[in-house]
């Protein structure tokens, strides 16, 4: 039975980006090219540790953020809803490739973080060697009650209790409900409710459509709420050259905790035939004579 919350390998690092402090991990060599695995709303980067070990089993170098007001990371003080909006957030993770010296990456977000990264495109695409979401849609227009619905749920059920129901309602896999509770019962409600807010309603369907680089879509089978506005979009767009879809029927809303072994596998294999070259063989590799004009 995997330990999901088993950190072996991880070393922890602080980045202060605008005046807040976020927390990540690190696994790998430092010479190896990078993953980033970014966590969704309400979980932290426990939801990774698994994962990022396995992946720097494999010779890679991960990275795994704790967004801002989760987890290890502070949240600005007050929770001022600017501090919460899509663009802020984003900025935080480009903040923090470049406190951990990473140029260009394979993203891997769930959720929240394949939304950020979508925001990321459109000012930062040239920092992605690839880009993956699942549980992710590109786009979500919900009502406005969605930010208060957070407060009024956690006042109705308390932190623990609630916590352990959205645990068995976002996971199957009973093994991993455990560890989905823990991280949804250290969260700070009021993050939530003004998160929620912020990513209520966004359409960033342009940025993805306008990254040239791999772009790979893993579709959680039982993930219903965000298949019902992914799949419409999937539709339109596929088949396109530098997109793959991947479906993982066993999978959820946190499909690495579901379908584990097929995640990975589908996410090593996409690597394989789209390497980013390490840091150390990009800084030895002999550039090409120039052609001469005829």
């Amino acid at each position: 039975m995997p330990n999901f919350d088993d950190p072996s390998g991880a070393e922890r690092r602080f980045a202060a980006v605008d005046g807040t402090r976020l927390a990540y991990r690190k696994f790998g060599r430092r010479d190896a090219p990078v993953v980033v695995l970014c966590h969704g709303l309400g979980a932290n980067g426990r939801q990774f540790l698994a994962d990022a070990a396995c992946f720097a089993g494999h010779g890679y170098r991960v990275l795994v953020p704790d967004l801002r007001g989760h987890g290890l990371s502070d949240a600005p003080a007050g929770y001022p809803a600017e501090g919460f909006t899509i663009a802020a957030m984003a900025e935080d993770l480009v903040g923090l490739l470049d406190h951990a010296g990473a140029d260009r990456v394979h993203w891997v977000g769930n959720s929240l973080g394949g939304i950020l990264a979508l925001h990321m495109l459109e000012r930062h695409g040239g920092r992605f060697a690839s880009f993956t979401t699942f549980g992710t849609s590109w786009s979500l227009d919900l009502p406005a009650i969605s930010g208060p619905a957070v407060t009024v749920l956690y006042r109705l059920f308390g932190a623990s209790l609630l916590a352990r129901m959205a645990a068995a309602g976002t996971t199957r896999h009973r093994p991993a409900r455990p560890l989905v509770a823990d991280m949804l019962a250290g969260f700070d409600p009021k993050v939530g409710r003004v998160i929620s807010d912020q990513v209520r309603r966004y359409d960033l369907t342009a940025n993805a459509l306008a990254f040239a680089g791999p772009m790979l879509v893993l579709v959680g089978g039982r993930d219903i709420a965000v298949n019902r506005r992914l799949r419409p979009t999937l539709a339109r767009v596929v088949p396109r050259a530098n997109l793959s879809v991947v479906e993982l029927p066993e999978g959820g809303h946190m499909a690495n905790l579901d379908a584990a072994e097929a995640l990975r596998t589908a996410l090593l294999a996409f690597w394989a035939v789209n390497p980013l070259p390490s840091a150390s063989a990009a800084a030895t590799a002999i550039p090409s004579p120039p052609v001469p004009p005829r």
